[in-house]
């Protein structure tokens, strides 16, 4: 089983206007409402794959509530930890030039909160993948990820897991299934600039040597590259127009993690990644299967050292 955990889950409410101008009335032409936060959005595209997976996480109210509700008509399993008060709304604001969000902190969660949701972790076998991703409640501590990610290895699982800065480098150690920062991410995570994509390389390959077993690396519009053992792959971007990019990270770690399930083949899985987030940025929300399948046909790779 593959299970999806968002420890701040939100309802995401799109609206697309021609331009927003500041401390004015601004009328919207689109609206539309989706679940949101990095692991449910694995979960839409795993659910999507036609790969079984459970979401796991925090709910609470009407939102939480419409949050589960959305999910199990999309045909995903949810094992959500009730609490009180109300799950986030964030708003996600469009224009032709850009695009903004507007994030809310989430609910207080209490130690019964914490204890309930940490019990699903004692029931885990060996041939189950754990996705981590996303910011954690403040009430949550610092350190939540690692508390997580002690269990999971305890029983033998995998996990893959999508955070910022240091946070990804302390999780190292445990020897992540697969890690996904973008350039920019990595940039900031060694403190350096990288002026093209042989510039990436060494610090790809650094992150293995500290403990992932399979690095990604998305260089948005300039394609994607995978560090795996003693290989280097390069998958070239796929050119159309850009619709949506929230949530094109977390599809990419919901493709590779769906084939691995499957395979275990790094380079199978890297494809899937890959076509997964380019689907999902060409998609207003979730891309078709049949869109999906033409952009995974588009994919190229090739090993680069």
């Amino acid at each position: 089983m593959i299970y999806t955990v968002t420890l701040n889950p939100a309802l995401d409410y799109f609206m697309a206007y021609d331009r927003v101008e500041i401390g004015d009335v601004n009328r919207t032409k689109v609206t539309r409402m989706t679940p949101g936060g990095k692991g449910i959005m694995e979960s839409r595209m795993l659910s999507l794959l036609k790969t079984e997976n459970t979401a796991l996480g925090f709910i609470g109210g009407f939102t939480g509530q419409a949050i589960k509700d959305s999910l199990i008509a999309q045909g995903i399993q949810t094992d959500f930890t009730k609490i009180q008060g109300q799950s986030r709304v964030n708003v996600k604001l469009k224009t032709a030039a850009s695009e903004t969000s507007l994030d809310a902190a989430g609910p207080n969660l209490t130690a019964e909160d914490i204890e309930r949701f940490l019990a699903k972790f004692d029931l885990l076998q060996s041939n189950d993948i754990v996705a981590l991703a996303g910011t954690a409640p403040k009430s949550l501590g610092d350190n939540f990820y690692e508390v997580l990610i002690e269990k999971i290895v305890s029983k033998g699982a995998n996990f893959a897991i999508d955070v910022d800065g240091q946070k990804l480098l302390r999780t190292l150690a445990q020897k992540p299934l697969v890690v996904k920062p973008n350039r920019e991410e990595l940039e900031a995570i060694f403190g350096v600039t990288f002026n093209d994509m042989k510039d990436i390389i060494p610090y790809g390959k650094k992150l293995l040597e500290m403990g992932a077993k399979n690095v990604m690396v998305s260089m948005a519009g300039d394609g994607a590259l995978l560090f795996s053992k003693d290989d280097v792959y390069f998958a070239a971007p796929v050119k159309n127009t850009i619709k949506n990019s929230v949530g094109a990270g977390d599809s990419t770690v919901a493709g590779f993690i769906a084939e691995w399930s499957k395979s275990q083949d790094p380079l199978k899985s890297f494809k899937q990644g890959v076509a997964c987030g380019t689907a999902k940025v060409f998609s207003d929300d979730m891309p078709t299967e049949a869109f999906l399948a033409s952009c995974f046909d588009q994919i190229k790779i090739e090993k680069i050292n």
